[in-house]
């Protein structure tokens, strides 16, 4: 059976699919550093793969000039694999205990590789901020999953495990009981400024044209409805300014919020735990900067609406996003200088106070903070995810599923290992309870 197949029967710890992308590239650099750090008992095994050879060898090239190594040669696999191919995905999965996904837009191109790997009962993660796919393959494998003992973990870049893992840290760090967190991104670039590549900016464009599909899809899963403990977490304006940082935000519209409900739902309906209201917000700046978001926010929603719309927005990235996503992605010296911070303002109740009476009595505040979101500390929250389902598996739910980063990974230790590698958690203030 390929649910019991035994770790040592399959060729490969992990596989990064996709390899040879524009994210997949970095991936596999930090599985190389990963690697050769000698975090993971008994070594890593691990291959790349892709459509074309030629690619996969000079990404592999490629990470072990970053890494300062002549070469990654021959105990990297190489595999020839294509999306479009379902016998060549299940040959991948078939081959490995795990998958790394990096292929999107996923809504296109991300159930086949979940479902090869479910099929032949290997874990796959991706790095998709796309909440209809995810739920969507929750909706369509997580029985299956749990039935040949795979885990399927979506969300394990930038979105969602900052916020997902920093609501958690935040739980933890507090005496008492949380039962609100508000988070606030900032991200701040250097004199070279910053971009994002293209693939994100169609999987934005997708994803806003197909709210109704998202709504339908909640409604087919038919989600219990997560108790308000304590306080009601207030809703706050789609523009305000903030005093904390002293500069306007707005709601993050990323999948944060998504990802977040579905971790402490799962905490709160299988460990019973006291489930957190959350509240995602990005710090934009000043006055100037409210404007210019405006008009490009509503110039998005008008074209977003029409295929003719859609096609100019996917043409045309840089003009429509003033220059913030491009065709060829950030440079290496615009990586260099970025960096974010997501900052956590929690409330709670005290130890021995009842959360279902009166004001929340205690607060906290956390944060996480890390380099650059989408190509250094994505690659960096994939890759320790995989080190954490490979390494930590006896701490992981009970039996395979897809699952949320925090439902999986809330017993690990996670949270350690990406403060080893740069993307840190900490208090920044204890309540005066």
């Amino acid at each position: 059976g390929t649910g019991g197949a035994r770790a040592s029967e399959r060729s490969y710890d992990l596989v990064v699919f996709g390899a040879s992308g524009f994210t997949g590239q970095f991936v596999v650099e930090e599985v190389a550093r990963a690697a050769a750090g000698g975090e993971l008992r008994g070594g890593l095994r691990w291959a790349v793969a892709g459509r074309s050879r030629e690619k996969l060898r000079a990404v592999l090239e490629r990470a072990a000039e970053r890494l300062g190594k002549a070469a990654l040669g021959a105990e990297v696999g190489l595999l020839l694999c294509d999306v479009g191919d379902a016998t060549s995905l299940a040959a991948m999965a078939r081959q490995t205990r795990l998958v790394l996904n990096c292929v999107g837009p996923y809504r296109f191109f991300g159930e086949p590789v979940v479902e090869a790997c479910v099929e032949n009962g290997a874990s796959c993660i991706d790095i998709s901020g796309e909440p209809q796919f995810l739920e969507g393959m929750y909706l369509k494998y997580n029985e299956k999953a749990a039935e040949k003992g795979a885990y399927v973990i979506g969300s394990c870049g930038f979105d969602s495990i900052p916020a997902d893992m920093g609501v958690l840290y935040t739980r933890d760090k507090l005496k008492g009981t949380l039962t609100g967190v508000e988070s606030f991104l900032t991200v701040k670039s250097g004199p070279e400024g910053a971009c994002i590549h293209d693939g994100t900016w169609k999987s934005a464009v997708y994803g806003l044209a197909d709210q109704d599909n998202l709504r339908k899809l909640r409604k087919k899963i038919g989600y219990a409805p997560v108790p308000v403990v304590g306080a009601k977490l207030k809703r706050r304006g789609l523009v305000f300014y903030n005093q904390e940082f002293k500069e306007y935000s707005i709601p993050f519209m990323g999948s944060d919020v998504s990802v977040v409900k579905r971790s402490q739902r799962y905490l709160h309906t299988e460990l019973q735990e006291t489930p957190v209201q959350y509240g995602a917000y990005v710090n934009i700046g000043g006055l100037g900067s409210v404007i210019k978001l405006m008009f490009a926010g509503i110039l998005f929603l008008l074209l977003v609406k029409f295929s003719f719309g859609r096609k100019l927005l996917i043409k045309y990235p840089e003009f429509f996003s003033a220059g913030r996503f491009t065709k060829k992605g950030p440079t290496q010296k615009q990586m260099d200088g970025t960096s974010f911070t997501m900052t956590f303002f929690g409330e709670g109740y005290s130890e021995g106070t009842d959360p279902q009476n009166g004001k929340p009595n205690v607060k906290i505040c956390t944060e996480v903070k890390g380099p650059e979101p989408g190509y250094v500390a994505t690659p960096i929250a994939m890759v320790q995810a995989a080190v954490s389902l490979l390494e930590d598996a006896a701490c992981l739910p009970k039996k395979g599923g897809v699952y949320s980063p925090g439902a999986a990974f809330s017993k690990t230790k996670l949270i350690e290992r990406l403060n080893k590698r740069g993307v840190e958690f900490s208090v920044i203030s204890k309540p005066e309870a």
